[in-house]
């Protein structure tokens, strides 16, 4: 009885809580930018932040969430927050790099084995301590969503070894990493923003990308490209950022509903692109494409060519952020070794 008693207290001390919160929430619309187009779980993600901002408030703050780069690349949106004229964006962690070099340690090869690390990784001490060194930049990170792991598509060859991806001219993330571990492989990178990315392909201007299974299919590049390798490369959490002139220009309420929204918006996404991602093998070999996986020899030797940009852009990143990562990572593998599914296995078996 006294244990019924006291849930019954707390809960309605968090009803209380929330209405005193929405009670106390002032009238603002938000402008929020992502460059993956409708039905993507980005946007998704986006969406569903977007409606518990308005439970949280009331109805008195909103979020108009602009999709498929309407307002412009990830990039592009970074500086127009910094300036105080887009609000918010949910972009890859690792083109943060632009702002802050720590960032590029998101787009090491091979860094993250499953997402249950990746989890463990984003939502504690380290997750927050990088998205601290946003604010120095005029940027505040909220909360990370998942793109998940990277995969290649090309349309002159099926990939079944690592020296098969020699020679290809393959479109790649803006950032001096993603240059350098494509050039690893003897291949050929040409940086180019998302939005030109379909265009390039179906001019046969680059023959490949390399992106998770969910963009893949949501961007249609089935359409231009005949290959997909499983090789799960690369892990791309997706940070949640607000420009700081926004966020210092709202009350402590709207502070609270939007970064408690952002949270509860990032479980519910990361579960919406898992599950998607399970499923997208067999549709995307139903919309015509070519599916190969490389061999554990093979993805050792991917992950040996990596060793050196690893290294090299260690010193970029930053050491005292590698040693941080790498003790987070083995806390995380130490809690859970039985339960150790590799990023392949998870994103394409289910």
């Amino acid at each position: 009885m006294k244990r019924f008693v006291l849930k019954a207290a707390l809960a309605l001390i968090a009803v209380g809580a929330f209405a005193l919160t929405a009670a106390q929430a002032q009238e603002r619309t938000l402008k929020l930018s992502t460059a993956n187009p409708k039905g993507h779980p980005i946007t998704q993600g986006a969406e569903k932040f977007a409606e518990i901002v308005a439970a949280k408030s009331g109805g008195k703050l909103k979020v108009n969430v602009f999709a498929g780069g309407t307002l412009g690349s990830d990039m592009a949106v970074a500086s127009a927050m910094q300036g105080g004229t887009v609000d918010m964006n949910i972009g890859n962690s690792g083109i943060l790099a632009a702002q802050v070099p720590a960032f590029a340690i998101y787009d090491f090869p091979f860094m993250f084995t499953n997402t249950k690390e990746a989890d463990a990784v984003v939502d504690g001490p380290f997750g927050k301590m990088m998205h601290k060194k946003l604010e120095e930049k005029g940027l505040v990170g909220l909360a990370y969503f998942e793109l998940g792991f990277r995969n290649m598509t090309n349309s002159r060859r099926p990939l079944n070894k690592v020296e098969d991806i020699a020679g290809l001219k393959i479109r790649v993330i803006p950032s001096p990493i993603n240059l350098a571990w494509v050039k690893a492989l003897d291949a050929n990178p040409v940086p180019m923003a998302f939005g030109e990315v379909y265009g390039a392909l179906e001019a046969k201007a680059i023959d490949g990308q390399e992106n998770p299974l969910t963009v893949i299919a949501a961007n249609k590049f089935y359409e231009v490209q005949k290959n997909l390798a499983l090789t799960n490369h690369v892990y791309n959490p997706q940070s949640v950022v607000m420009s700081k002139k926004t966020w210092d220009s709202l009350s402590a309420a709207n502070k609270t509903i939007i970064s408690d929204a952002a949270n509860e918006a990032s479980k519910f996404q990361r579960e919406v692109t898992r599950k998607q991602a399970s499923e997208l093998v067999d549709t995307l070999k139903k919309n015509g494409m070519n599916v190969t996986e490389f061999a554990p020899v093979e993805l050792a030797k991917f992950a040996d060519k990596m060793r050196p940009v690893i290294a090299t852009f260690g010193v970029t990143v930053g050491q005292d952020v590698v040693s941080q990562l790498q003790a987070e990572l083995s806390k995380a593998r130490a809690a859970a070794p039985a339960k150790a599914t590799s990023g392949a296995k998870k994103e394409t078996k289910k």
